[in-house]
């Protein structure tokens, strides 16, 4: 009987202790389980932000402008607004062409001039004969914005209007009330009609000794939003997009997204302030490069278009400093885009893939400095700047006195392009950065200096080789955050090296001219 109650006990000491070490493993596990879910946050954005309708015009890049009217027949710049309505008669137009072009050239977004200076509207208004209503093309019932949008849109290619505020041919212009209610009216017809609206243009151009004119822009931006809550007004200085402050295409080296509107009027900005933007900026107005492949505007016969290489010159300058590109290719009389333009537009397109298609930094073993997190989290991991996109990126452990990426090879790379980018749906960061390699004394020499990145920065250097580089950001309004790294190499641009100095600058950024670099030196373009 004893015998028995001594086995009852051990068997219920062993089944007691059974339990507590499967509770215990189930607390454990429980423990393990609540600490892999929570996961650390990211870290918090900068102000100011882009919205969600800017934050896709800058993935975009490039835009292609199409100046076209009455000018393009007349072989003018301005119009004064008096010519007949029956000169405009492209009697080959082929909007589906001009999408084409673009899109095959690289530019995911189409802006045509519906009306410019002269007053002369590509579509029927009801508030003016001045239009293509009143012309022979079409037997007057023709409509190049509505041929436009629907090319766009088969295409699926985006689509935006430029409505020019001054008009030298509306008898109300000048009368600030009728003319305001004038350029309302039309306003609505094109943000109505025509389905999707990207992006709207405007600006403060205006010939002097032209009729005063109070514009209620306050009110015109209000009116777009509300019946085109998806688009972008560019102008001098915003609200959205504001203008880079040249016409060269050409950004400031330093060029912050960052603005102050209560600083900038329209027609009225300082060109240098547009071109750089503002560090302390509380407004986020990212900056729009126009340019055109021609020396006009409009057309003309007697002009020819820039070349490939200048073009990409260009979108370094531009699109290579954190702006978008819009580059302006004008119609000819016939309604098409000329041969030769489109020869330099695949021309283009063809040096731009050459370049960009690859990224070396692929191939490498990327580390960093820190990372936020612990080593199982890989939403911070160095490697994601290899990955394309703004939505993923490498973010540094707080408060650290370094903040750096190492990219290490197999095999030494070749080189002479940089790119960098930020998730600028956190904010613009990064104020200075530079770039070093590991010569073969094993010593980190410098290779280029840079500002400002936001959406994308480009540098251009002279050629160098080697197996580990190191991408150091000096300084950052917050704790940097780099969404992309790329190096390329660029067979087709040119470097200057000085022979009497050790130092350049291309592109804004300053060049260190080591010894290492071991080549000749070449002319720029």
């Amino acid at each position: 009987m004893n015998k028995d109650k001594n086995s009852n006990a051990n068997t219920a000491h062993i089944l007691k202790s059974i339990r507590n070490r499967v509770l215990i493993l189930i607390s454990l596990y429980f423990v393990s389980v609540s600490s892999s879910t929570v996961r650390r946050p990211p870290p918090l954005p900068i102000l100011p932000l882009p919205s969600s309708s800017q934050l896709q015009w800058q993935l975009n890049s490039m835009a292609l402008f199409l100046h076209f009217g009455p000018n393009t027949f007349t072989d003018t710049e301005w119009g004064s607004g008096e010519a007949d309505p029956n000169i405009f008669d492209p009697v080959r137009l082929n909007a589906s062409q001009w999408v084409h072009v673009a899109k095959e050239a690289g530019f995911n977004r189409v802006i045509l001039t519906a009306k410019h200076h002269d007053g002369f509207c590509l579509w029927p208004s009801e508030y003016t004969d001045y239009s293509v209503g009143s012309s022979g093309w079409r037997n007057g019932s023709g409509d190049v914005v509505a041929e436009l949008a629907m090319a766009a849109r088969e295409a699926g290619v985006g689509f935006g209007l430029y409505l020019s505020p001054w008009d030298r041919h509306e008898s109300c212009y000048g009368k600030t009330l009728e003319y305001n209610e004038f350029y309302m009216g039309q306003m609505t017809e094109l943000l109505t009609r025509y389905g999707d609206i990207k992006e709207v243009w405007l600006d403060g151009a205006k010939g002097k000794g032209e009729k005063d004119m109070e514009y209620f822009f306050d009110s015109w931006f209000s009116l777009i939003h509300q019946l085109q809550p998806g688009a972008v007004i560019f102008s001098d200085a915003g609200p959205d997009t504001r203008w880079i402050g040249d016409e060269a295409g050409v950004a400031g080296s330093t060029c912050w997204s960052l603005f102050n509107r209560s600083s900038a009027k329209i027609g009225d900005t300082d060109p240098r302030y547009s071109q750089w933007g503002d560090p302390q900026g509380h407004d986020w107005v990212p900056a729009e490069c126009d340019v055109s492949i021609r020396p006009g505007w409009f057309w003309h016969a007697s002009e020819a278009p820039k070349s490939a290489l200048k073009l990409l010159n260009i979108y370094y300058k531009s699109v290579g400093r954190n702006c978008l590109l819009l580059l302006n290719v004008p119609p000819n009389s016939s309604g098409l885009i000329s041969a030769e333009d489109i020869e330099v537009l695949q021309e283009f397109g063809k040096l731009w893939r050459s370049i960009f298609s690859h990224n070396l930094a692929e191939s490498a073993i990327v580390t960093a400095s820190s990372t936020r997190g612990d080593i199982t989290d890989h939403r911070f991991d160095p490697h994601n700047v290899v990955k394309e996109g703004i939505y993923t990126y490498w973010a540094p452990e707080e408060k650290q006195s370094e903040w750096a990426l190492f990219l290490n090879f197999q095999d030494s790379v070749s080189f002479n392009v940089l790119q960098v980018q930020e998730p600028i749906n956190m904010g613009q960061r990064i104020v200075a950065f530079h770039l070093d390699i590991l010569n073969e004394e094993g010593e980190w020499k410098k290779v280029i200096n840079g500002t400002t990145v936001g959406y994308q920065r480009l540098l251009q250097f002279p050629t160098v080789n080697s197996k580990q580089l190191r991408f150091v950001v000096d300084a950052s309004r917050a704790d940097p955050l780099v969404s992309y790294l790329g190096i390329y190499i660029d067979r087709f641009s040119i470097v200057t090296m000085s022979n009497s100095s050790s130092r350049t600058y291309l592109n804004g950024s300053h060049i260190l001219h080591q010894s290492l670099y071991n080549h000749s030196q070449i002319a720029a373009i």
